[in-house]
């Protein structure tokens, strides 16, 4: 099996897949949006992205799947479980991007909600 990286935007880091923690990019995106520091990571077939307005979102672009992780710059709380091969997220809902609006559906309430702002262009671009 190949090694995969991992790009932090800004600067990119770049890691090596077998030093990828889950939890650890996560704590990482919230740390960038509690500092409203609008920042994009792509971990495999994973994005995570945080906001200037202190959003931080983890996405599966392949299915369009979607789960906030911080707000206003406060850290939400994401059901995840990892190991060191394998890792199951919570998602919260699916997303889709319509031009420059984020769409989220959420998966219990069926609540839609339309959010102008993110970084819509590079996020279309991952899908």
């Amino acid at each position: 099996m190949g090694r995969r990286k991992i790009k932090r935007g800004a600067g990119k880091t770049a890691l090596q897949e077998k030093d990828f923690r889950l939890a650890e990019e996560i704590d990482y995106i919230q740390s960038r949006a509690a500092e409203h520091d609008g920042r994009l990571v792509t971990v495999g077939p994973l994005v995570l992205f945080s906001t200037q307005t202190g959003d931080a979102w983890l996405l599966d672009p392949a299915d369009h799947l979607a789960a906030r992780v911080a707000r206003d710059g406060d850290p939400e709380e994401l059901y995840f479980e990892e190991t060191d091969s394998s890792f199951a997220i919570g998602w919260k809902g699916n997303y889709q991007i319509d031009g420059d609006a984020f769409v989220f559906i959420d998966r219990d309430t069926a609540r839609v909600t339309t959010i102008l702002g993110y970084p819509t262009r590079r996020l279309a671009q991952l899908g």
